[in-house]
């Protein structure tokens, strides 16, 4: 490791889309540290600090309104397995939880 590199982990997201939702074409974005990128459905691995509490969020944008918002804060001892699930309707929030809790 260089001088000054920050240890990280991978942590895994799978984002479930409803198989019924009242909208179409929408993809969802997801924040890690307050930067956003749009993702695809699906499992989806992304590398973020080993030592530090990271704050995730997904959002759904449908070109008029942002929907389905969900966040947690991941700490370095939690397990890096996580899911979201988006709402069936174009408003109201997502759910975000660590895989394997209720």
């Amino acid at each position: 490791m260089t001088a000054g590199a920050v240890p990280t982990r991978r942590i895994e997201l799978t984002l479930h889309r409803p198989w019924f939702a009242l909208y179409a074409g929408v993809r969802p974005t997801l924040v890690i540290g307050g930067r956003g990128q749009p993702v695809q459905w699906g499992l989806g691995t992304w590398q973020v600090p080993a030592e530090e509490t990271v704050l995730l969020g997904v959002f759904l944008f449908n070109r008029v309104w942002r929907f389905g918002q969900a966040e947690i804060r991941l700490e370095p001892s939690q397990s890096p397995a996580l899911e979201y699930r988006a709402p069936a309707l174009p408003f109201g929030a997502g759910r975000m939880r660590v895989s394997g809790s209720s």
